[in-house]
């Protein structure tokens, strides 16, 4: 399993998001990536950001609790599931970009979540496969680690 993968079903764990989040597409993202002609490259690699973003996210608004989290989350499940190209990626994200500008409004994270909005600061900001890859692996690493029972006790 790639760490894309790993990264997919290490966020998403609970029955229903399972069903929703994993889709065909998000699961074979990284996959059709590595297979697809130069033509269709680009689109590919969005679809693979599009499902390292989502998980990173998730992630966070398990650690926080946070509302706003799991609205861009949404989001970018929807571009995920309805696009079929990098401008129908960018209109439907484009239509909530007031989501993205509140993603950081009122959120107080540990440093943990801090680690993730990195991740999936660097996620947005990647140009490459290669760096994709190796956010997958460095937030894999984090996953790993997460104490998900601190908002339990508080």
């Amino acid at each position: 399993m790639t760490p894309y993968e790993q990264l997919l079903h290490l966020a998403f764990t609970a029955p229903n998001d399972v069903k929703y989040y994993l889709t065909p597409v998000a699961l074979r993202a990284y996959d059709e990536l590595q297979a697809a002609p130069p033509a269709q490259r680009p689109f590919c690699f969005e679809q693979v950001r599009l499902g390292l973003a989502m998980s990173l996210l998730k992630l966070v608004s398990e650690l926080g609790d946070h509302d706003e989290s799991r609205q861009v989350l949404d989001v970018l499940h929807r571009a995920l599931s309805e696009a079929r190209s990098p401008e129908d990626i960018d209109r439907i994200i484009g239509r909530e970009a007031r989501l993205f500008d509140r993603l950081y409004e009122n959120l107080y994270v540990n440093e943990q979540g801090e680690e993730l909005l990195n991740l999936f600061s660097r996620t947005l900001d990647a140009d490459a496969p290669e760096l994709l890859e190796e956010i997958a692996l460095e937030g894999v690493d984090l996953a790993r680690t997460l104490d998900f029972s601190t908002d339990e006790e508080d």
